[in-house]
């Protein structure tokens, strides 16, 4: 079926800091990582050298459901509890190929674990035939795709794939590797906050071991072998996962350009990958990937270095859908769709192979410069690297790096001219002159590749002394910039020393606002005090005058004087009384 090469890898230990750190890096705008070198993408050649899987034949798609009940019962023989849902659960799915007890014994190695784990299956598998076998063999391909070649975060596994695999006999004509690409791409659109990538991340891996081997993340521990990640093994790093992330972000920052392998398979036998052959009229396209509700472009014409071209300037692709799909992540709640039917376009760009990449340019220039217009501080941001936040020194260095590539080519070239030359002299000799044109043509050919030559030379010279003089431009600016944030906090500070005597003035005014209220309040209760004195006093003044009164009338009545003395003495208690009441 075309699975044999990709079930025959070994173990890898996964690099989660890296596979974290590329994730970052992730442009879901136009499916690509964005690095100091412009974009990169692991491409359906990656694909089938990595992991062995096939990227010809059909497309990996049909109709999805909203239940998938009735076919699981049917194709796998297991009960299904939850009626709308395309997920099984991972343990019931090896219970009934007859590893689910198996563990670890005392002192066992991986293995031979996994060479027990192999023997009991296949002594249970065995015994059956017929139905019962075909049965076992969907359980097994349904495990194998749902939790490796389209693996989801979680336990369960998905059945949106079961079924292309009631007919068994075209399981082998649909395209894996170019599903499992597109489910990758899509996992790594997710936001970053997921910190977990779904799909088969050993891709990922080992296409960084090759194309950065300046991160040293990877050890070859195979050479030769085939696929591609049977060569690599994870360089264990003891560090915190965070820091781990950090230096590789600051590595990708700092990376020379001439460190990046865009051509890494060059040299390769080929013989021994009939896989590679068979893929081989899919590579170097822009193409549509699809994987049922996920249909994802691949956008090889933004890295047609990978095919040793010059890159050109294209126009950098945005998320524009003409469909719409129901979720990222599929959990049998969608409507019964059939994506032959929905996107048929892509789906005949799929069966077209694409459009093949092609390039006219001359030399990397155009596209360093708008590559760095287009992001900017977006990618020129590393912790190690000069402040660049429009990308000039990073642009610089690309189109340096581009020249110093143009160089090497002139080098080759010159180098063979003359030995060509010095050959044609040689079998010239001391010949006719109609014999010596050829060596007049070889030499006119030399000068004119040792003057394209210099001139590179010269360029290259010229580029070097410009990436110096817009670092130091850039460290001046970087530093005058920060001279007005330095005036600004000291504003800042200024403004808020203002606002602490504020607040402390208003606070001392509400005190004094309390304290005057007090004092009002005082000055009320005496004002009362007074007028209370201020009555009395009238009231003595009015019985004086009485007193005096009732004496001149007593004078000239006879009246003994004791009863103006009663009258007054019992007036005055009168009005003590009063005013004790009062108060």
């Amino acid at each position: 079926m075309g699975f044999g090469p990709f079930l025959r890898l070994d173990e890898l230990t996964p690099d989660v800091a890296l596979i974290q750190a590329l994730k970052e890096r992730w442009d879901p705008e136009c499916h690509a990582f964005l690095l100091l070198w412009g974009h990169m993408i692991p491409t359906l050649e990656d694909v089938v050298r990595i992991t062995g899987l096939r990227v010809d034949g059909q497309a990996v798609t049909g109709v999805t459901y909203t239940s998938y009940q009735e076919m699981v019962e049917r194709l796998l023989g297991l009960e299904v509890t939850r009626e709308r849902s395309s997920l099984v659960p991972r343990t019931r799915l090896q219970a009934s190929l007859g590893v689910a007890d198996a563990r670890h014994q005392t002192g066992e190695g991986q293995a031979e674990y996994m060479a027990r784990l192999t023997a009991d299956a296949r002594a249970a598998l065995a015994e059956e035939e017929g139905a019962a076998a075909d049965r076992d063999l969907r359980r097994f391909l349904i495990l194998v795709i749902g939790k490796l070649i389209l693996g989801t975060r979680g336990d369960p596994v998905s059945c949106q794939c079961l079924p292309l695999l009631e007919d068994m006999t075209q399981v082998r004509s649909y395209a894996w590797g170019a599903a499992l690409l597109a489910h990758l791409f899509d996992s790594l659109g997710t936001s970053s906050r997921e910190k977990g990538v779904a799909g088969f991340f050993p891709l990922l891996q080992v296409w960084a071991y090759y194309h950065l081997p300046s991160l040293g993340r990877g050890v070859a521990r195979r050479r030769g072998a085939v696929p591609f990640l049977q060569r690599w093994r994870f360089c264990r790093d003891e560090r915190s996962l965070r820091r781990q992330v950090t230096l590789i972000h600051d590595t990708l920052d700092t990376v020379p350009f001439g460190h990046v392998r865009w051509t890494p398979y060059v040299g390769e036998d080929d013989a021994t990958q009939p896989w590679v052959e068979r893929g081989r009229p899919y590579f170097g396209r822009d193409i549509w990937l699809h994987c049922f509700n996920t249909v994802v472009p691949l956008h090889h014409r933004l890295v047609a270095r990978t095919l040793g071209l010059h890159q050109a300037v294209v126009e950098f692709s945005t998320r524009q859908r003409s469909w719409e799909r129901p979720g990222r992540s599929f959990r049998g709640l969608q409507q019964v769709t059939d994506w032959t039917v929905q996107v048929r376009e892509q789906l005949d760009d799929w069966e077209r192979r694409g459009k093949e990449v092609v390039s006219e340019a001359t030399s990397d220039e155009d596209y360093f410069r708008a590559y760095a217009r287009r992001y900017g501080a977006q990618v020129y941001k590393g912790t190690r690297r000069p402040l660049d936040p429009e990308g000039r020194i990073s642009s610089l260095e690309g189109i340096l790096h581009s020249t110093i590539q143009q160089r090497d080519d002139l080098q080759a070239v010159v180098d063979q001219l003359r030995a060509e030359l010095d050959k044609a002299q040689q079998m010239v000799g001391g010949a006719s002159s109609s014999r010596e044109d050829p060596g007049r043509s070889l030499a006119s050919a030399v000068t004119r590749a040792e003057d394209a030559l210099a001139q590179a030379r010269e360029r290259e010279q010229e580029l070097r002394t410009a990436v110096a003089r817009m670092t130091t431009l850039e460290a001046e600016m970087a530093e005058l910039r920060l001279r007005p944030e330095a005036a600004e906090v000291a504003r800042w500070r200024e403004a808020e020393e203002e606002a602490t005597r504020l607040r402390q003035e208003a606070e001392e005014a509400t005190r004094l606002r309390t304290e005057a209220g007090d004092l009002r309040t005082q000055l009320g209760e005496e004002r009362h005090r007074c007028e209370l004195l201020w009555s009395e006093m009238k009231g003595l003044e009015r019985a004086l005058a009485l007193v005096g009164r009732s004496r001149s009338a007593a004078s000239r009545s006879g009246i003994p004087s004791g009863s103006a003395r009663h009258y007054l003495t019992g007036s005055s208690g009168r009005r003590r009384n009063e005013e004790e009441a009062r108060r």
